[in-house]
C-alpha cells in the first residue's frame, strides 16, 4: 500500500445510493415472500426485484407515499387502469392476475429500465418477474384491507415476526 493513498474498498458510497436501499428492500421482500419454500430463486429473485422497484420509486420521491412507496405504486397502477387488480391484492379476497405488459404499461418506462438494470435483466423480463410476484407482496404487506401507514421496511419486518 502506498502512503497517503486509502485502501481500496469497492465503488464507494456514491455508488451504492438508492441500490443498497432496493438491495436492503429486495433481501426483506424476499424473506417476506420466500416463506419456507426450498430453492429461493422464485421468492429472493422476486424480492429483490421488487426491492429494487421500491428503491427506484423511494428515489424519485416515492409520491404521495413518502418513506412507504408501496401507496404511491398502487396510485400508479389505479391511474393505469389496474384498479381492479391493486384492490383486488389490498382487500381480503382473492388476488387477480396481472400481466408484465400491464406493468410495463403502467410503470414510466425509465422507473422500469432502473429496475432492469439493477436486477440484471431486460425491461420485459423485469415486467414479468414483477407482474408475478407483486400481487403476493401487496397482500402480505396490507393484512388488514388497506395499506399501513409507516415506512416500507417497518411493514416488511412486521409481517415477517
Amino acid at each position: 500500500m502506498r502512503p497517503g493513498r486509502p485502501p481500496r474498498r469497492g465503488p464507494g458510497p456514491h455508488a451504492k445510493g438508492m441500490t443498497m436501499a432496493g438491495n436492503d428492500l429486495g433481501s426483506l421482500l424476499g424473506g417476506l415472500l420466500g416463506g419456507g419454500q426450498q430453492g429461493g430463486a422464485s421468492g429472493g429473485g422476486g424480492g429483490n426485484i421488487l426491492g429494487a422497484l421500491l428503491g427506484a420509486l423511494m428515489s424519485k420521491g416515492g409520491g404521495a407515499g413518502g418513506s412507504n412507496p408501496l401507496s404511491g405504486l398502487l396510485e400508479g397502477l389505479t391511474k393505469a387502469g389496474l384498479a381492479d387488480q391493486a384492490q383486488s391484492w389490498v382487500g381480503t379476497g382473492e388476488n387477480k392476475e396481472v400481466s408484465g405488459t400491464q406493468v410495463r404499461e403502467a410503470l414510466p418506462d425509465d422507473t422500469l429500465r432502473q429496475v432492469a438494470e439493477e436486477a440484471g435483466v431486460s425491461p420485459e423480463q423485469a415486467a414479468n418477474e414483477i407482474a408475478q410476484v407483486l400481487p403476493q407482496a401487496v397482500d402480505k404487506l396490507t393484512p388488514e384491507g388497506q395499506v399501513p401507514s409507516g415506512s416500507l421496511e417497518d411493514l416488511i419486518r412486521q409481517q415477517q415476526l
